[in-house]
Formats: C-alpha cells, sequence, structure tokens
C-alpha cells in the first residue's frame, strides 16, 4: 500500500506543480478504498509540500467520525490577503472559524479532555479557506480520494484573533459573505454544533501520524457558508457578528 500511496501521491503533487496536469480522477489501481488508505496519501503529499502550519477538521457525521487534512505552511496568511488563482483555478471560497494553538497537544495513551485542549487554544480567528483541487471536477470525485487530496484545500487566509473567545456564543454567531460587494451567502450558528469537540477529536486521533497538534498552528473547523466558487478577479469579504472582517482578492 505504501507504493500505491506513493505513486498516488505523485500524480497529486504534478497537479499541484501544473495544473495542465490535473486529473479526471486517479486511476483506479492507485484510488484509495478507504479513509486510512486516504490519510496514507496525504502523508506522501506532505511530506513534499514541507512543514504543517495548520489543520482542517470536518464536523462529526451521524455515523462516522470527522476527516481532516494538514494545511501546509506555505499557503497560510493573514488578511488582506491577494492569491493568483492561476490557469484553471477553482476559486472555492469558505468563511470558517479557526482556532490557535498557544501550546503542543503531542500524541499521549490517555486522551487529552476537553479542557486540556480548551486551554491550549490561544484565540480564535475568523478565516476563508481557500479551495482548489488537484482534479478537474472535485464534485465528480469519490470520498476517499478527495481526502487523499486534502479535501481540496488550497489556502487559508485568517483574520485577527480573539483572546477571550470562550464568551462567543458559536451557536448564536452570525456570518455574511460578500463577492464584489454583493452578499454571497450567510448563516447563524456553527453548522456543526460542537467546534471544540473537533479540535478535541484533532488532538487525540487526526493529527497523531504527525506528531500531534503543535503551538502556533490553525486548525479549521468548517465551512459557515459551503463552497461557493467565484470569478478570476473576485473580491472577497467575510465578517463574523464577534470577529474582524476578513479580506481576500483574486488577481486577475
Amino acid at each position: 500500500m505504501t507504493d500505491l500511496a506513493a505513486r498516488a501521491a505523485d500524480l497529486l503533487l504534478e497537479a499541484r506543480r501544473d495544473p495542465a496536469h490535473k486529473l479526471a480522477a486517479l486511476p483506479e489501481a492507485l484510488r484509495p478504498a478507504d479513509r486510512a488508505g486516504a490519510y496514507a496519501i496525504q502523508q506522501h503529499v506532505m511530506a513534499a509540500l514541507g512543514g504543517i502550519g495548520g489543520w482542517k477538521v470536518s464536523p462529526f457525521a451521524p455515523d462516522a467520525p470527522p476527516m481532516c487534512g494538514p494545511l501546509p505552511v506555505s499557503g497560510i496568511t493573514p488578511s488582506p490577503a491577494r492569491i493568483a488563482p492561476g490557469p484553471h483555478a477553482l476559486r472555492g471560497i469558505e468563511a470558517e472559524i479557526s482556532v490557535h494553538l498557544g501550546a503542543d497537544l503531542p500524541p499521549r495513551a490517555t486522551p487529552y479532555s476537553r479542557a486540556e485542549v480548551i486551554a491550549a487554544i490561544a484565540t480564535m480567528h475568523p478565516a476563508i479557506e481557500v479551495i482548489d483541487s488537484r482534479f478537474v471536477e472535485p464534485a465528480a470525485i469519490d470520498m476517499p480520494s478527495n481526502i487523499a487530496d486534502i479535501q481540496s484545500h488550497g489556502g487559508f487566509v485568517h483574520g485577527p484573533g480573539i483572546a477571550d473567545w470562550q464568551g462567543i456564543d458559536l451557536a448564536r454567531e452570525s456570518v455574511e459573505q460578500f463577492v464584489d460587494g454583493a452578499l454571497n451567502a450567510g448563516r447563524t450558528g456553527h453548522p456543526g454544533g460542537d467546534l471544540i469537540g473537533q479540535v478535541v477529536w484533532l488532538a487525540n486521533e487526526g493529527s497523531v501520524w504527525a506528531g500531534g497538534l503543535r503551538a502556533g498552528q490553525f486548525v479549521t473547523c468548517g465551512s459557515w457558508t459551503g463552497a461557493n466558487r467565484v470569478g478570476p478577479a473576485a473580491r472577497v469579504r467575510v465578517k463574523f457578528a464577534s470577529f474582524a472582517e476578513v479580506l481576500l482578492d483574486f488577481a486577475g
């Protein structure tokens, strides 16, 4: 499996380097059959991309644990940000809330409690995750292959953090997402229901292969606005009620 994972990772890395090599799908022989196979490919991709600057973690599903993926440190930038989309880029945007860790949470035999994870969180931030894919159309790709591609991660833009974040009621928090000055999407309430629970799961399970979570890393916890695609010169503004705005311009 290790050799197959490495070969699949090579194809995904080539598609990152040159959008002309985007994939309709992974070859059937290299396609991961399950989450374990998908995460093995992720690990090979990250070995080539360099350091881990953060993580993305999805909400819990009714019958399954979250999905997760490491974020390359090279793709993390503060707001306001300007990103050149490149030819045929997907240009997806997701308004998210993330946490920034102030302490390490390395793997250990005893699972971290919720209180321990909360104590390790230094600040909470608004963010925009940029969605891109190494596949021509990620919506047509099977779930394990999308996980292998770090769930279509393309970049991460974070706004200013709040240290007294525990006073924010995420069930009542609202967000508005604007594209070129027009309201594009909005919602009230974290879609996953338990943002901190997602980070606890990531600390105890999802990040163990990488040595756990590290101080200075971000953890972003799922889209509040869906994955919306925008034009090649779009200007994006995300405003959560309790946070400063996040700004992203795509270069034309």
